[in-house]
């Protein structure tokens, strides 16, 4: 009996570890975009990124109101690869 309670430990462990890491690594898209709008307004940047920087942030901000944090925060992080940040 110990033994099939020490197996169902494990694999509750094996099966919330790795889901409750994708949920801690996803930042609240509101920070991100705090952070993105800081950057932006200290770089110095070339008209065409300006428009490709405000474009992705445009989706970023779309996404952020759906509560899809995950796919906001990778249009802010594009965003910040244009800004070489």
């Amino acid at each position: 009996m110990k033994r099939f309670a020490l197996a169902v430990a494990l694999a509750t462990l094996a099966v919330c570890g790795p889901v409750s890491a994708v949920f801690a690594a996803t930042a609240p898209c509101e920070e991100t975009l705090k952070a993105l709008r800081a950057a932006e307004a200290t770089a110095k940047l070339s008209d065409a990124d300006k428009n490709t920087v405000s474009e992705l942030e445009t989706k970023g901000i779309e996404r952020c109101n759906a509560d899809d944090d995950k796919r906001a925060d990778d249009f802010f992080a594009q965003a910040m690869k244009v800004m070489g940040k």
